[in-house]
């Protein structure tokens, strides 16, 4: 079960001399953040695990290879996938450049440098011009990488959210509409149809976006590519790396880096 309570109080970091305060918060698994809104920028970060964080516009799972800029006013929830540590730096609209600003959830990339920086302005015994000038390099090194969210919705009829909830708890289940329509009382046909007009996405679709959303915790957790695509429903390591780069944007690699500690 979520572990759910109010968005975290940042305290008073949008001094004069100050555009990002980061936060630092270790989340236990389940550990979630409801809806909530900011009144100043936020890059959701994880230095460690896995976030998922979710607004009207879609769903995305955090990586420390990821992070999401989130603009100031946007309702938005965040949930710890696993064991994590949200790192995230909030930016004061009134200290942060016009080329720095994304007016929509927008999936950045979090590489070595990123990573200092924000290490770095965890420090609250900075000196005033040392910080600024590393505030300054972290919104001009922010670059934003073709990551699609993997928000799924479930179906209202209760014959496709049977379904739905049968294949959430067992994404690797191949079985077809028709087997399904057996199970629920509904034909294919009917099936199809509530998935399209309820999901916004045909039922191959819907259970592809499912089965990359099932994969990304075990990925988070250094899975071998091999065992997670058996578990979530793919013959061979191939067909899921290429399923994952056209839902996701990315492959499973490129989502989930290798880190040489």
């Amino acid at each position: 079960m979520s572990r759910t309570g109010h968005a975290p109080d940042l305290g008073p970091h949008a001094s004069p001399s100050t555009a990002i305060f980061v936060g630092d918060f270790a989340m236990p698994r389940g550990r979630a953040f409801r809806t909530h809104v900011h009144p100043v920028h936020q890059l959701a970060w994880a230095a460690t695990g896995l976030l998922r964080v979710r607004a009207e516009r879609g769903t995305w799972m955090l990586p420390p290879s990821l992070a999401l800029w989130i603009p100031a006013g946007l309702p938005h929830a965040t949930e710890a996938e696993g064991d994590t540590v949200m790192r995230s730096p909030y930016v004061d609209p009134s200290h942060c450049p016009a080329e720095s600003v994304w007016t929509e959830p927008t999936v950045l990339e979090v590489g070595p440098l990123p990573r200092a920086l924000i290490d770095h302005l965890v420090r609250d015994d900075l000196p005033t011009d040392a910080r600024s000038r590393a505030e300054a390099v972290l919104l001009d090194v922010l670059r934003p990488v073709p990551v699609a969210t993997v928000s799924v919705t479930e179906p209202d009829d209760p014959r496709a959210r049977t379904v739905a909830r049968s294949l959430a708890a067992d994404p690797a289940d191949d079985r077809t509409l028709k087997e399904w329509g057996s199970e629920v009382g509904a034909s294919d046909r009917t099936l199809a149809r509530l998935f399209v007009a309820e999901t916004g996405l045909a039922f191959g679709q819907w259970r592809k976006r499912l089965r990359m959303r099932a994969a990304m915790p075990l990925l988070a957790e250094g899975l071998p590519v091999e065992a997670v695509a058996r578990r979530v429903g793919y013959a061979s390591a191939s067909s899921f790396v290429a399923a994952f780069h056209r839902v996701v944007g990315l492959t499973p690699r490129q989502y989930f880096p290798v880190r040489e500690e």
